[in-house]
């Protein structure tokens, strides 16, 4: 290709010092030649801010200020973003090889592209059908959003640990987006994030009414049957 997408890789940062490094690195390294990053700080009092400014000459923009959480510095960091496409990343994931070879295929407008990462040493997420999606979910370090995708959509600030999995739900039920898997290895995902270690109790209060709104009946038949199960098991 002679004038490849641009892909804008965000991170939101807030005392990672400790492996920022490294996830920038795992960027540089990428064989895809147009990348920028996008690193919004929610002003971190370690040695982050320092590590942004000895970068600073390959991130495209960096701020540090404060925030009311993860995903409203990730609202933010949309904003600031100039990719046609965006892949968002935790300060403590690295990218691997296969975000090169999945940037190469990126070409339907308006899609999300998505494949697998690595977590605890395995191969996870794949391919997704909505019951697959309700059950596990999927990992936002797996995807590539076309920008366009967020002209209509931002996360929703009220699930603090879970707005990805929200904007999941909502993509997936908008006729518009198109969704398109390939079996490639996006990133090393780190499971200590907050949303490995704790469970978002707005979206347990709504995960019903939302599993009907945007999979459909036949879906959240299945999702009640599930958890009947597991409330017999515990029981």
């Amino acid at each position: 290709m002679m004038h490849p997408f641009k892909i804008s890789v965000i991170i939101v940062t807030r005392n990672a010092a400790r492996t920022l490094q490294s996830c920038l690195n795992s960027i540089y390294r990428q064989a895809y030649p147009n990348v920028e990053i996008v690193i919004q700080d929610g002003a971190s009092t370690d040695n982050t801010i320092e590590i942004l400014k000895e970068n600073s000459d390959r991130i495209a923009f960096w701020n540090s200020e404060p925030d009311t959480g993860i995903y409203d510095a990730m609202n933010k960091a949309i904003q600031k973003a100039s990719g046609d496409w965006i892949l968002f990343l935790g300060a403590d994931d690295e990218l691997l090889d296969g975000f090169s070879d999945m940037a190469a295929r990126l070409k339907e407008p308006h899609s999300i592209y998505y494949g697998n990462v690595i977590f605890k040493g395995m191969k996870c997420s794949g391919f997704m059908d909505p019951y697959r999606m309700v059950k596990t979910g999927m990992s936002h370090q797996s995807m590539f959003y076309s920008s366009s995708i967020f002209r209509s959509h931002r996360y929703d600030l009220n699930y603090k640990i879970s707005a990805d999995s929200i904007l999941n739900m909502e993509c997936w039920s908008d006729k518009s987006i198109k969704w398109f898997y390939e079996d490639f290895i996006i990133a090393k995902f780190n499971h200590t994030g907050i949303s490995s270690q704790m469970y978002d109790q707005l979206l347990k209060k709504n995960m019903s009414r939302l599993v009907l709104r945007h999979y459909g009946p036949m879906i959240w038949i299945r999702y009640h049957i599930r958890e009947f199960k597991k409330l017999y098991r515990k029981n």
